[in-house]
C-alpha cells in the first residue's frame, strides 16, 4: 500500500475532527445542565433542539440549536482557515454525520437539521440564508419542523446551483439524501398525518 500523501492525510484529519465535533450531543448536555431530565425519555427521544422544545422550555431548545448549528460552522470555518476549501467540506461532511452517528451514544444520534444550516452559513452565507429561510417558510405554513428541514433539504441543491459556482453541489446533494435518510419516520408520519406540530408537549 502507497504511503498517504500530505494532502490526503489532512483530510483524513479534519474528516476526524469534523465527526468529533460533531458528535458532541448538545442537546442531551443542554437539557442535563437545565434539569430537563434525559431527552431519551422525552418526546421523539431525539438530541435535536425540536424535541428539547417539547419539555416546554424555549431557552434549551434555543441554546441547543444554537450550539448545534455552531458545531457544524466551526468544523468548517477551521479545517477552512488552516487546510482549504476541500478540508472545509470533508469537515463540514464529517460533522453532520457525528451528530447524526454520535459514537457516544451509541451511533444514535439526531436528525442533523441545525447542524445542516449552521455548516451552510459556514460554507457558503448564501446559501445557508436561503435555507434557513426556506425552513422558515415552510415550517410556518404547516407548523411542522419536519416539513422546514425536508424543505430546506430538497432546494438546498437548487441555492447552490443558483447562488454559487456550483462546487459544493456533490456535498449538497450528499447531506439531502442524509437529511431524508433520517427523517424517513418523519415522512412516514406525515403522509399518515400524524406528525407532531411545533410547540407540541
Amino acid at each position: 500500500m502507497p504511503p498517504l500523501d500530505s494532502t490526503t492525510t489532512q483530510l483524513i484529519v479534519w474528516a476526524a475532527i469534523g465527526y468529533l465535533m460533531g458528535s458532541i450531543p448538545f442537546g442531551m448536555l443542554v437539557a442535563r445542565l437545565m434539569g430537563l431530565g434525559n431527552l431519551r425519555k422525552i418526546g421523539s427521544g431525539n438530541i435535536g433542539a425540536t424535541n428539547v422544545l417539547r419539555t416546554g422550555n424555549k431557552a434549551a431548545a434555543a441554546l441547543t440549536l444554537l450550539f448545534d448549528a455552531g458545531k457544524g460552522a466551526l468544523a468548517v470555518l477551521l479545517a477552512r482557515a488552516v487546510a482549504g476549501e476541500n478540508a472545509a467540506q470533508i469537515a463540514a461532511l464529517a460533522a453532520f454525520v457525528g451528530h447524526c452517528y454520535p459514537v457516544w451514544l451509541g451511533f444514535k444520534g439526531g436528525k442533523g437539521v441545525a447542524t445542516f444550516l449552521g455548516l451552510w452559513l459556514a460554507l457558503d452565507w448564501r446559501v445557508g440564508i436561503a435555507c434557513c429561510l426556506t425552513w422558515l417558510v415552510a415550517a410556518a405554513i404547516w407548523r411542522i419542523s419536519s416539513i422546514g428541514a425536508l424543505a430546506a433539504a430538497a432546494l438546498s441543491t437548487i441555492w447552490i446551483t443558483l447562488l454559487t459556482n456550483g462546487a459544493t453541489f456533490a456535498l449538497g446533494a450528499m447531506l439531502t439524501l442524509l437529511i431524508y435518510w433520517r427523517h424517513r419516520e418523519n415522512i412516514a408520519r406525515i403522509k399518515a398525518g400524524t406528525e407532531p406540530k411545533i410547540g407540541k408537549s
